[in-house]
């Protein structure tokens, strides 16, 4: 069944195939806007990619405001990444009731990343890059940190 651009399953959730087709398709971007545009369509999938945030981030500074266009080989490289990580993306398995839950977490200097899994399977990927003052913190604070935001999902199910 599709939902809000999810493929509904009896074994989980994936992507929706039209969906991925469009992201696939998706020309080289040119100029900041059409950037924008290919990640404010990835960007809704990112719970279905793992170390995603680290993989866009070259995109991502293209959008900073001070930051003059400029389409490196690593922009190029993280692009194709993303589109082939989007039409492989694995299915993230729904969460069955409050018990069972276990939480992965590794952070780097400049992004943290995280997989909420229950029962050895995957339910949510999550990353996020660190913006310049949380990029000082010490490597286990930005552990405790990943491990926080990846805990609010688990909190809303295991109340349900």
């Amino acid at each position: 069944m599709a939902f809000l651009g999810h493929i509904v399953l009896g074994e989980g959730m994936k992507v929706d195939c039209q969906k991925v087709e469009v992201a696939k398709n998706f020309p080289r971007p040119t100029t900041l806007t059409e950037v924008r545009s290919f990640l404010g369509l990835v960007v809704y999938y990112q719970r279905f990619v793992k170390t995603f945030s680290s993989i866009a981030a070259p995109l991502a500074k293209l959008t900073h405001k001070a930051a003059e266009f400029w389409w490196a080989d690593g922009c190029e490289k993280n692009f194709q990444e993303l589109k082939g990580r989007l039409t492989s993306a694995s299915v993230l398995t729904l969460p069955e009731g409050p018990k069972g839950y276990v939480i992965y977490c590794d952070a780097s200097r400049l992004g943290l990343g995280g997989i909420l899994m229950q029962h050895k399977r995957a339910v949510a990927y999550s990353s996020r890059q660190l913006r310049k003052h949380k990029q000082n913190y010490r490597p286990g604070a930005s552990n405790c940190y990943i491990c926080l935001q990846n805990m609010a999902p688990l909190l809303v199910w295991s109340a349900c």
